[in-house]
């Protein structure tokens, strides 16, 4: 369950029935740097290249065709923003806002990976602070993330950052 410290529906909050209706809701690739500042926009494909390494070492089981996933990710409303430090990809996170009956309008981190080999260098905080600053602006009542019960330290790096367990996520493999 999310908290329920206010309301989820407020009657002076704009609509936002419609993806549409939200400016930054699956706008595709948005790049950062280490400091968290806007970087330029360039050619989705080549983004979408530059990050598939990184991703597939967190997301093994990802088909084939990165980019045919990944843009019908984007399709259904998904974001990706990818942190750049020295040219090079070293964090990224995949997002999606969505309405639910238990705590309101949320946006949820699918995945938040930083390179095995940058660790600790403050690319995870920063692009965690990011997505919270877009979710806040898009209106959301909740930021939430699921990680795997194996993940501990990832999990040490979600408390400091002042998340915390709300509830169990229980899912069935419907593939096999």
């Amino acid at each position: 369950m999310c908290p329920k410290k206010k309301p989820i529906t407020a009657p002076n909050r704009p609509s936002r029935a419609r993806p549409d209706a939200v400016p930054s809701a699956g706008i595709g690739v948005e790049r950062i740097d280490v400091a968290g500042h806007a970087l330029p926009s360039g050619d989705e494909t080549a983004l979408l290249d530059q990050g598939e390494t990184l991703h597939r070492a967190f997301r093994p089981i990802m088909g084939s065709d990165y980019r045919a996933h990944i843009s019908e990710m984007f399709a259904e409303g998904a974001g990706l923003i990818q942190l750049f430090d020295e040219g090079e990809v070293r964090a990224l996170a995949v997002w999606r806002a969505f309405h639910t009956t238990y705590c309101g309008y949320r946006l949820e981190i699918d995945d938040l990976v930083t390179d095995e080999t940058q660790r600790s260098k403050g690319y995870g905080a920063t692009l965690l602070a990011f997505v919270e600053t877009k979710a806040r602006a898009m209106g959301c009542d909740t930021l939430t993330l699921n990680s795997g019960t194996q993940r501990t330290r990832a999990h040490a790096f979600y408390f400091r950052e002042r998340l915390h367990i709300q509830a169990f996520h229980f899912t069935k493999d419907l593939r096999a």
